[in-house]
């Protein structure tokens, strides 16, 4: 009995000591004999309520129980297990055995391993999950005292250049240094989060007025502007931040931290080092949109986005290769809202990076869906918008979508636009390289309508060029076009790429196009934009081996 566990001990049914191990009686340091006092004296007060109802229930039911409880002791009231379980003695009388287990080590790891996962690893602030928390709390009580609160959006200035030209491992002393002076910044009521690889946020209870966020943004963007001292460098980097305040902008957690972040990007845009406070002026859409905008993040909580699919097929068999993905939103009493009227305002309020992750994932898991019906290898087209690409987090949230929906990555071709690439084509050269290694394919959209530079088809990592509708619509009448045409598809044949022509509504201009060798169309005449089951019922009926009949294509965009 006396090794059954770090703690035993022998109780009559009144929960009196009647044996106890020279392990726990050292462990107490009791200085008079223990046997006929309560066991409920030597555990914490608010674990005695606690252990005399297990008493009671192990007495009645004769099952054992575990019960967590603190044991004191001369120093500290350390936790253990109880297992309390019942039995007769020699003579009949009911006698509780208590084996207890010291669960120190055990706590340690658990409270560890929260930490870990609310915690960022390099800098200790809390991370994302830990915010959202907090954001919550501070809502609530916002809501229940009346008294306003701000989030910053605090983005470093000029960090890429300390990772590209010294490091990361510089760069990420600098940002553990970095983290150390908002913190000293801020109050103790504050909270300090790291939401991205430069990327801070923090929430300010009761700074509300503009005076307040002046005096608050004013100095942390002042200790950042001091030079950073590491490895003999010396180091000088700014900070632009983005002020969104409730409940004068949004009250909700979502809309406050995106609205924040819209407003650092044009604190970025306009010049860097400086704060902006949210506007719709400055970092949101035209006021007349501001109502589209609200219901917008509705519709997140809602679901109310949807994504279509528009069939790509062989120009030669008409079969279905894959599909680019198209989202939509339904909304209740509008209708179907235009991409070109919300895709805009969620590039601005930072709501494209929720939603492009959101589309990128469920279009893998979706592709799954296809090709257990086709009974054949597919793949899937994702329209990756130039805020998408320029996050942090998108190589990220591209590992989650392919490993949680079990693709290949050659089955997964990312559609960008040639705006989006000559924005900072350092920056694109190294992302599309890290996209190229997980096998995805890249494809640039709307070919020939943007910058149209020749020298990044050799520089960047390309597959599929993408001939915009406009060169398509007016063939096979048009010379003009059919020179452009043709001179695309010569350039992509000799570079090794696919080209897939947008846009494509007749018999003509499909004929045009795979007489010249395009390799794959995509327009209203093979399929309009359609919900999953409509695509998956093509699929079924192998309605992608001739043209698709009216009634599939006139589903509503």
């Amino acid at each position: 009995m006396e090794e059954a566990g770090d703690v035993v001990f022998r109780l009559n049914q009144l929960g009196q000591l009647l044996f106890a191990s020279r392990r726990a009686i050292a462990r107490i340091a009791a200085s008079t004999p223990l046997a006929g006092s309560a066991l409920a004296k030597l555990v914490s007060e608010g674990d005695q309520a606690p252990l005399a109802a297990a008493f009671a229930e192990v007495t009645a039911s004769r099952n054992p129980k575990l019960l967590e409880v603190r044991l004191k002791t001369p120093d500290i009231e350390i936790w253990h297990e109880l297992r309390i379980s019942a039995f007769d003695n020699a003579q009949g009388e009911l006698e509780l055995l208590v084996v207890g287990r010291d669960m120190t080590v055990q706590h340690a790891t658990e409270e560890r391993l929260r930490h870990m996962a609310t915690h960022d690893a390099l800098t200790e602030l809390p991370n994302r999950l830990l915010l959202s928390d907090r954001m919550r709390m501070v809502i609530a009580n916002a809501r229940r005292s009346g008294q306003g609160f701000s989030v910053a959006n605090i983005g470093l200035d000029g960090f890429k250049k300390v990772n590209d030209g010294l490091g990361h491992p510089v760069g990420d002393a600098l940002l553990r240094m970095a983290a150390q002076r908002l913190r000293k910044t801020l109050r103790d009521s504050d909270t300090l989060a790291r939401v991205g690889g430069d990327e801070f946020v923090a929430i300010l209870p009761g700074t509300s007025t503009e005076a307040q966020i002046k005096l608050v943004t004013g100095r942390l963007i002042a200790t950042l502007q001091s030079p950073f001292e590491i490895d003999s460098h010396t180091i000088y980097i700014g900070a632009s931040v983005g002020v969104s305040v409730y409940p004068q902008h949004a009250e909700d957690e979502i809309r406050l931290l995106a609205l924040a972040d819209a407003a650092m990007s044009r604190a970025k845009e306009t010049g860097k080092a400086r704060a902006l406070v949210y506007s719709p002026a400055l970092a949101g859409p035209p006021q007349h949109d501001i109502s589209l905008e609200a219901a917008m993040f509705q519709a997140v909580r809602e679901g109310e986005f949807q994504l279509y699919y528009q069939p790509i097929v062989d120009a030669q068999t008409r079969e279905i290769q894959g599909f680019e993905t198209l989202m939509r939103w339904k909304h209740p009493t509008l209708g179907m809202v235009p991409p070109a009227r919300f895709i805009p305002i969620a590039e601005t309020n930072g709501l494209i990076n929720l939603l492009g992750a959101w589309a990128l994932k469920a279009a893998c898991v979706q592709l799954k869906q296809f090709e257990e019906v086709a009974k054949r290898s597919l793949y899937i087209s994702v329209n990756i918008s130039p805020r998408q690409f320029r996050n942090d987090k998108f190589l990220d949230v591209l590992d989650d979508a392919i490993a949680f929906s079990g693709l290949l990555g050659e089955q997964l071709v990312l559609e960008i636009t040639e705006g989006t690439l000559m924005i900072d084509p350092v920056h694109a050269e190294s992302i599309l390289s890290k996209m190229a290694e997980r096998n995805a394919r890249i494809a640039i959209d709307d070919f020939g309508t943007g910058y149209s530079s020749l020298a990044y088809l050799k520089r960047f990592p390309i597959s599929v060029l993408k001939i915009d509708r406009t060169f398509i619509r007016d063939l096979p009448g048009s010379q003009k076009d059919g020179a452009i045409c043709n001179a695309v598809l010569d350039l992509a044949k000799h570079l090794d790429l696919s080209v897939v022509a947008e846009g494509v509504e007749t018999e003509e201009q499909l004929q045009y196009l795979e007489e010249r060798g395009c390799q794959y169309i995509q327009g209203y005449l093979t399929g309009k934009p359609m919900a999953a089951n409509v695509a998956l019922a093509a699929l079924k009926e192998s309605i992608h081996a001739k043209v698709v009949p009216a009634d599939l294509r006139q589903v509503a965009q």
